[in-house]
């Protein structure tokens, strides 16, 4: 075995995972990945230099480490189909997929392999994302070590103990970068509705979500809340819109939005069965 890493599935999160690992100094040539659309195929041979193959059991021949970057409705077929060679080769298993469990994967591919389930965001396609990782009790500290590795590729890492909370991790991160998305929307909407122009509103919309971004991840920075504190003036403009948002249930709407996206997570788990 060599310390090959194989992807099966070139989209959009896997092609960040190979960015950042190539930028990281890793060699394009321990990097196969197996993707079954010829322009996909391309653009990472042309972009990365790596290893590019048709078909899944020529791309983990050899690798010693598999990441599985498909779509959870495929995700049993795919396993099942290289269960007979993660039986001989043994690979520390890495997933990206929402909703499929450990316990799936490892079933899948025939039992007793170490797998870390993992979960990314689109963020990622920038070195500025975040992942929340689980590790089954088959993976030990070089194989914990090595996947917060490839996923430090594509920004911040966190450990998750449970991996009940990895549904909870998809619904507040996972899809977070879309709730973030709508609410610069909905900016640029109501600034366009207020009379500013069109380009005016989306420039100023997108850069104050930049800017608040920046300031909350700053290192030493307070919190939401004691930012939110600072910049809201009493009686002022910004007071007035925070009450209007109270108002109206946002607290509790997000509440509800992440519930439900926790919720489609168990139920993609369930369906994969």
């Amino acid at each position: 075995m060599s310390d090959n890493i194989a992807f099966i599935g070139g989209g959009n999160m896997a092609r960040s995972l190979i960015g950042g690992l190539i930028a990281k100094g890793r060699a394009p040539s321990s990097i196969h990945v197996a993707e079954p659309v010829a322009a996909l195929r391309d653009a990472l041979q042309a972009d990365f230099g790596v290893s590019v193959l048709d078909t899944g059991t020529a791309a983990v021949s050899g690798a010693s480490t598999w990441v599985f970057a498909v779509k959870p409705q495929v995700m049993r077929m795919v396993c099942e189909s290289l269960a007979a060679q993660a039986q001989v080769q043994r690979p520390l298993v890495i997933s990206i997929a929402a909703g499929i469990t450990g316990d799936q994967l490892e079933r899948w591919l025939g039992g007793a392999l170490p797998v870390v389930r993992t979960m990314p965001n689109t963020p990622a396609l920038l070195g500025a994302g975040v992942t929340g990782l689980h590790a089954s009790d088959q993976v030990d500290a070089d194989g914990r070590a090595f996947a917060e590795t490839l996923l430090a590729a594509a920004g911040k890492t966190v450990w998750i103990d449970s991996e009940d909370l990895m549904d909870a991790v998809t619904a507040v991160s996972g899809s977070g970068p879309a709730y973030v998305f709508l609410l610069a929307e909905a900016m640029i909407d109501a600034g366009i509705s207020e009379g500013l122009p069109a380009d005016a509103a989306r420039t100023l919309a997108l850069q104050t979500v930049l800017g608040a971004a920046r300031m909350l991840t700053e290192a030493g920075a307070p919190d939401a809340a004691e930012l939110r504190r600072r910049v809201t003036s009493p009686n002022g403009t910004t007071h007035a819109a925070i009450e209007s948002f109270e108002a109206g249930g946002l607290r509790a709407l997000v509440a509800s939005a992440i519930h439900a996206a926790r919720k489609r997570g168990r139920e993609l788990s369930a369906a994969n069965e």
